[in-house]
């Protein structure tokens, strides 16, 4: 099982990732959406098209546009 661990707490974990470019990428119902909040942050991937972001809040530590 892939798991996403920031800051000692586990923020997502699956079997099902889907892997791009060497980046893993978890199914939206994977995640512990309590540690996610969402971006204003947009970018586009010709190829992969427009990406949105979330800002990570973890015991009172910040980590912008991270996921």
């Amino acid at each position: 099982m892939t798991k996403a661990i920031w800051n000692g707490v586990v923020l997502a974990q699956s079997e099902h990732c889907e892997v791009v470019e060497g980046n893993q990428y978890f199914p939206p119902s994977s995640l512990n959406k309590q540690y996610f909040k969402v971006s204003d942050t947009r970018t586009y991937c010709p190829w992969k098209g427009e990406a949105s972001y979330y800002t990570l809040e973890v015991n009172d530590q910040e980590n912008k546009d991270a996921a």
